[in-house]
């Protein structure tokens, strides 16, 4: 048996790494990874696979910089001559980027059995390219691994019942992995005590007046409490462009390792990533989410993070700052998400 792993961004390198470790621990399945290119640069992409011991990819689309309608079509064109050429027995696809709707869609071109890894979330905003591509990826996909019950519940309410397993979180099953690894390299960044922060999303970056609010709100943080940046090139192009200075502490983007050095070691965390708000959870900081809404339901539930608007950044740090939050519930499963997936996708293909 073969499946395809379709991969392309920063978290889709991380969430891969158990999953094709466990493949390539099993004699009855082997994997191709096509990179569609999405994430292109060196440290945002080559130092992944490295770190973290993934295969390299087979194939490398170099597909990028487009926009968002002609970069899936031209990922799905090029994926289903690759499906066809490798004569694949399934398609795995992680998350919700351009690359995992490209990747859904070849797979069901050619009727081959699509895999979901990080299925059922819901941000409930349709105006988000990532909420479209999660539904349409769940919609067709033949088994959904869902990390958490709250995922489950919300298949459900759309009537997806079949091949619905709750696998757990596979970022759970890498930070568990890797979290008492050390990356001494980063300790010139850090400061005695500091916030770690990320900004990429294009909600918050391609809109000149949210990016200033949230360069001015990070600036008065940063006087009462240092802040660090590992500063996405897309956020550093938009500043340049509009010329919004800032007196945070900016590094280049980092490796896994080094992010989680930083995350351990951090005070807490205010990010518009998906990925870095479970994590900061894993790592028991609280977290200040820069969107409206967030799929991670359970962990607004839980009241370990919160989200607020640009212009609302230092109101909702004072607050967070004074809350007693609480880490002790397991909600993302017991860090053997990857044994169960490739497990569930051995057997449906037997």
């Amino acid at each position: 048996m073969k499946i395809a792993s379709i991969i392309g961004a920063r978290p889709q390198f991380i969430k891969a790494s158990p999953v094709s470790a466990k493949i390539n621990s099993t004699s009855s399945i082997t994997e191709v990874i096509i990179h569609t290119g999405q994430h292109y640069e060196e440290n945002m992409s080559d130092i992944f696979f490295d770190e973290m011991r993934i295969p390299k990819p087979k194939y490398n689309l170099n597909i990028n910089q487009m926009k968002y309608g002609p970069m899936v079509n031209k990922m799905s064109n090029e994926i289903c001559a690759l499906l066809l050429k490798e004569d694949v027995n399934g398609v795995l696809v992680y998350g919700d980027t351009n690359s995992t709707l490209a990747g859904s869609l070849s797979a069901k071109k050619l009727d081959v059995p699509l895999f979901h890894v990080e299925a059922g979330l819901r941000s409930f905003d349709r105006s988000m390219h990532e909420e479209n591509n999660r539904i349409i990826t769940d919609h067709l996909s033949s088994l959904l691994f869902c990390p958490s019950s709250n995922a489950v519940k919300n298949l459900k309410e759309e009537n997806l019942k079949n091949g619905l397993i709750l696998s757990g979180d596979v970022m759970y099953d890498v930070y568990k992995k890797f979290s008492s690894y050390k990356a001494n390299m980063i300790e010139d960044f850090k400061a005695p005590a500091y916030i770690l922060s990320t900004i990429h999303r294009r909600e918050n970056i391609n809109t000149f007046e949210k990016l200033l609010a949230i360069f001015e709100s990070l600036n008065k943080i940063n006087n009462e409490l240092k802040i660090i940046m590992p500063l996405h090139p897309h956020t550093k192009q938009k500043m340049e462009k509009h010329k919004i200075e800032s007196s945070i502490n900016f590094i280049e983007p980092q490796g896994y390792l080094s992010m989680l050095s930083l995350l351990k070691d951090s005070e807490m965390v205010i990010t518009d990533s998906g990925g870095l708000q479970k994590e900061s959870y894993f790592a028991r900081k609280k977290c200040i989410v820069v969107r409206d809404r967030t799929e991670w339901i359970e962990l607004m539930d839980q009241g370990t993070n919160m989200t607020c608007k640009p212009e609302n950044i230092y109101k909702t740090f004072s607050e967070i700052s004074k809350k007693e939050s609480n880490f002790s519930k397991n909600l993302y499963g017991n860090g053997k998400a990857s044994t169960r997936i490739v497990e569930s996708i051995i057997n449906f293909l037997s």
